[in-house]
């Protein structure tokens, strides 16, 4: 026989035990080139750039994305 709690866990105990499993908002901050929400310490998905400089060559991806449909 295997091991059974010995009393019920209430509702608001296990509201309590769980109070800190809530999912945070990811940050967000705005691109200084394009204006547009991007996550912080990543380079936008809009505009390819990242720290002033362009990291991404969001044309060819779209193309690239295009073509293969």
């Amino acid at each position: 026989m295997s091991p059974v709690p010995k009393k019920k866990t209430s509702k608001s105990r296990q509201g309590r035990r769980r109070a800190h499993l809530s999912l945070s908002t990811p940050s967000l901050v705005v691109c200084p080139q394009c204006r547009s929400p991007r996550p912080s310490h990543q380079a936008c998905p809009v505009c390819g750039t990242y720290r002033g400089r362009e990291v991404l060559n969001v044309a060819a991806r779209a193309a690239r994305r295009s073509g293969g449909q």
